[in-house]
Parts: C-alpha cells; structure tokens; sequence
C-alpha cells in the first residue's frame, strides 16, 4: 500500500484539529476533525479558495440551520429539510464542493439544541471552521507535489508505454486481446494527465519573469499531452486495422513500419529534448530532419498502391487512409512540439532543464 502526500496531510490535519479543539475547549472537537478531512486540498491555491468557499458553506448552514430550529424545532424532518435547502443553495451558488461541510454544520448544530442555542451554535460553527482552518494551515506548511516534475514524468511514462506497444504490434508480437486492454489502460492514464496539467497550471508564482517562464511551460507541457494523444490514436488505428495492414505486400508493410518507427523516435528524442539531455539546434527543424517522417513516401505509395489494386484491395486500403490520416496528423504535433521546445530554450536559456530533475 502506497501512502501519499495527501494521506498523510489528511491524517495531519486531523490530529491538529482534534488537538486545537481540545486545548481550546471546544465542545465536541470530533466535528472539527471531520471538517478538516473534508478541507484538503492537493495544493496551496485550491486550499485558499476551498477555505473562501467553506467560510461561505458554513454560514450558509448555520444561518439556516439557527433559523429552523428557531422557528420550527429540531424535528428530524425538520433537519432533513433544512439540508435540502442548504444544498440547493449551495448548488445555485456553485459550490457544491463545500456541501458536505455545510451539511456536517447544519447537523451538528440542529441535532441537541439547548437553554443557550445561539451560543450553542456559534460555538458549533467555530469548532467547524476550525477544522477548516487546520487543514489550510497543513497545506500551507506542507510542500505541495512537485507538479511540474510529476507531469513530465507521467507524460514521459506514458508516451514510452505507448513506443513499446506500436513497436510490439507493428512486428506482430502481441495478442490482440492484450492490447486492447493495455490501450484502455493507457487512455485512463492519459485522461488523468489533464488533472495534473490543471493542478500545475493553478501553482502561482509571483515574480514576473517566472510567471512568463510558467507561461511558456504551460503551453510546451499542453503541446506535450496533445502529442501523446496522437500517439495513442495511431496506435489505436494500428490496432484496429492490423489485419488490413498486413494483407498488404512485405515492401508496403515496410514502408509503413519505418515511417511509424520514424515518428516514435523523433517523439522520444523530443521527450528528451525538453529537459535538456538532448541539445538545441540552431534551426528549429534540425531534429526534424534527422528524424524525418515523410508524408510525402507514405501517400505516394497510398495512392499509387490502391489504384493498382483497385478491385480486390478497395476495402482495406480505404480503411488504411485513417491510419494514414493518424500519421500525418501526429508528425504535424510532433513539429509543433519541437518548435515550442526550441522557442522556449531560446527564451530561458538559464532554465535549460526546467524544473523536473
């Protein structure tokens, strides 16, 4: 079992919400600690607006929650409703993240209303926000992920993933089965990598020439994402018209898997690139041209092909144009990126390797 930063932050937030509680005397500091679970975040600016949100949440709760049992009681019915409305409230508003919290507020002062209710449930509110407070403070004191690291890294086992299952089919060496199963995995994986974008595009930074460094990184890591993407599509392709790929003759076949394994390296060369572990060029397509696709092969020999084999031929090779399509599609993603890569080391030269070492 693997325990993470944010476990561990969790467990952390807790204990210091239980343990404020009790020094402060707070009545029922179990509420307090229910409250942190629900307050942390995976980094620091996600934290300072949860804790805006649940400021709002909590008052929310509160509010209804004092007037209800004011007017009505504290039936259990009574409860109930009082939840819906908070949580429609919460919706309109749009922040529904915080509405566990709200409901845990509304419950918490709704369920044993005394002589002093309004001291009661002021009480009860600041034993809450309490919990809120500590989880903030664990979030501040506790260095966030390294996203930027955790990116390229995800983006760069992915993508290898990916080489080694085109390489593997593209030589007959792995059962169909297998790899749809291994390309659903790796679709999830890829999915998630959008998260982990959001979660490094949201880290702020306050000095201006980091923050345009930051912009330019933004926008090689999102080129990166969308590359592997296209990867994952042509290999998709590959998978799916296998069959009408090798019913074509050795010498189309060939051609085929050569501009393929073209591609995959240039994209690994281009992974590497970005760190710095494979220098810059003077001209930004020099690592182009020494991995050249060449569309140029590809369709010529589509076309020239299909139109010898008209009749027989028709059906594969017109679903081969996809695949095709894929490879033409992602070597354009493939010079962008290395076009983006270039720029950016022109323009920070002094943060050569960025910051995933």
């Amino acid at each position: 079992m693997k325990i993470g930063a944010r476990i561990l932050k969790t467990g952390i937030a807790i204990t210091l919400a239980l343990l404020l509680g009790t020094m402060l005397n707070l009545p029922a500091p179990v509420f307090a600690g229910i409250a942190a679970v629900f307050a942390i975040q995976p980094s620091i600016y996600r934290s300072y607006l949860s804790v805006i949100e649940q400021i709002q949440a909590n008052v929310i709760g509160a509010a209804f929650a004092i007037l209800f049992v004011l007017v009505f009681g504290n039936d259990p019915f009574i409860i109930g409703l009082t939840a819906i409305l908070v949580i429609g409230i919460n919706i309109k508003l749009k922040i529904e993240n915080t509405i566990p919290v709200a409901i845990v507020t509304v419950i918490a002062i709704m369920e044993n209303p005394g002589e002093h209710f309004i001291e009661f449930s002021l009480l009860r509110f600041s034993t809450i926000m309490l919990g809120v407070l500590s989880a903030f403070i664990v979030n501040l004191v506790f260095l966030p992920p390294k996203y930027e690291k955790k990116l390229y890294e995800k983006i760069s086992e992915n993508t290898e993933a990916i080489f080694k299952w085109i390489r593997l089919n593209t030589r007959q060496a792995v059962e169909h089965p297998i790899l749809k199963t291994e390309i659903e995995s790796i679709k999830d994986q890829i999915n998630k990598l959008d998260q982990l974008y959001l979660f490094y595009k949201e880290e702020r930074n306050y000095l201006q020439k980091h923050k345009k460094a930051k912009a330019r990184r933004l926008v090689l890591f999102r080129q990166m994402i969308i590359s592997a993407k296209h990867a994952l599509d042509m290999l998709q392709k590959l998978h799916r018209y296998e069959n009408e790929l090798h019913r074509m003759p050795v010498e189309i076949q060939q051609i085929f898997i050569k501009e393929i394994d073209d591609l995959i390296n240039l994209h690994e060369q281009l992974n590497l690139k970005v760190i710095g572990k494979i220098k810059t060029q003077q001209t930004p397509c020099e690592l182009i041209k020494d991995f050249k696709f060449d569309r140029k092969i590809v369709i010529d020999t589509f076309v020239s092909y299909q139109q010898e084999n008209d009749d027989e031929f028709q059906k594969d090779w017109y679903q081969l144009l996809s695949l095709v399509a894929a490879m033409i599609d992602y070597f354009d993603e493939l010079d962008h990126l290395n076009v983006l890569i270039e720029s950016y080391h022109a323009y920070h030269k002094d943060d050569h390797r960025l910051s995933v070492q």
